[in-house]
């Protein structure tokens, strides 16, 4: 269910094909995360000068924010090929073997959810990361020989929104590492503009500062609120999108001001009214509300956190101060386990 709520971060099939077409090509254009950027900047230039392939880059962070973006501008900027792929596609050794071995001379491949290659097609990266070499067991038995297969240069950029499930070793051969944060207010809003003018949208001052406060940090989320403000202002109003069209819009759409939608607001009362505030465990929320665990760990509470709504405590999660005051509720001062 939480997959289809107008704030989740996670792409929609349907907008694929508009996601490219808003998506920036180079790093000149990529509005926000400026230490990334520069870090990247340096990297890439310095490759370029040196004339070798890119190093292996992982970017992390909530999803939403960027990574597919960021893996493409490195193509573009190294003026490579990017060829893309996910950890659940890759289900054996042979099908990440046939993926290498048509790689090119500083060609991109782009994991996404690197975190979920199975153990065995990981340890066929190792090789290929840290040699580019590619080991082929031909035979069966006793029969059986090894042979080492060379391959081209290139360049593994992953992509994942739980750095901790990434095994050790594997972490260890990406050259560079990157988080990405959420963004602040004045960057989505120039994200939204720029979007605006694509999609040739009527778009005041105060109608793009709402879609971006209520963005929740994240271009996906602002992104797709634009596009509801969009459809509202062309059947309600006279199609442009002004601070009250917005205003209405959010209103029937019940995001709050502080870009809170229902889930959210049920995650916080059902930990408020249910557990007297916590602590309490992932999985009983999760039941609670209706929805799957991982919806809860990576859709909802990253924001809530980010708003210091919910702690995290060795026993479970609890409501702070903060989330009894935006949700309208007295809040009793009850001796709480230390948050991490």
């Amino acid at each position: 269910m939480g997959q289809n709520r107008n704030l989740s971060p996670q792409i929609e099939p349907e907008e694929i094909a508009l996601d490219h077409a808003l998506r920036p090509q180079r790093l000149d254009d990529l509005i926000g995360q400026e230490r990334v950027r520069e870090n990247l900047r340096i990297l890439i230039e310095a490759a370029k000068g040196r004339g070798e392939s890119l190093e292996h880059t992982l970017f992390y962070g909530p999803p939403g924010l960027g990574k597919t973006t960021l893996a493409h501008i490195c193509a573009n900027e190294m003026e490579a090929q990017v060829r893309v792929t996910s950890g659940p596609a890759i289900e054996r050794a042979g099908d990440l073997a046939a993926i290498l071995s048509n790689l090119h001379e500083k060609e991109v491949l782009f994991i996404d959810e690197i975190h979920r290659l199975g153990k065995v097609v990981e340890e066929i990266l190792y090789p290929a990361m840290e040699d580019f070499s590619l080991d082929l067991v031909i035979g069966q038995g006793p029969g059986a020989r090894t042979v080492r297969l060379s391959l081209p240069h290139f360049t593994i950029v992953g992509a994942t929104t739980r750095l901790a499930l990434l095994s050790a070793p594997l972490r260890t051969r990406f050259g560079a590492i990157y988080r990405l944060d959420f963004y602040e207010q004045a960057a989505l809003e120039q994200i939204v503009e720029r979007a605006a003018r694509a999609l040739r949208v009527p778009l005041e001052p105060e109608g793009r500062a709402e879609i971006a406060r209520r963005g929740r940090g994240t271009p996906r989320v602002a992104l797709r609120l634009l596009r509801r403000m969009r459809d509202y202002a062309q059947v309600r109003s006279d199609g442009v999108i002004t601070g009250k069209v917005t205003g209405e819009a959010l209103a029937l759409l019940e995001i709050d001001a502080q870009g809170l939608d229902n889930l959210d607001r049920r995650v916080l009362h059902t930990i408020i009214d249910k557990f007297d505030g916590g602590p309490v465990g992932l999985d009983t929320i999760a039941a609670s509300v209706g929805e799957a665990a991982d919806t809860i760990m990576d859709v909802v509470e990253p924001y809530l956190l980010q708003l210091g709504y919910l702690g995290r405590t060795p026993r479970g999660r609890v409501a702070t101060r903060l989330a009894y005051e935006h949700l309208d509720i007295p809040y009793e001062q009850v001796e709480q386990p230390t948050l991490f």
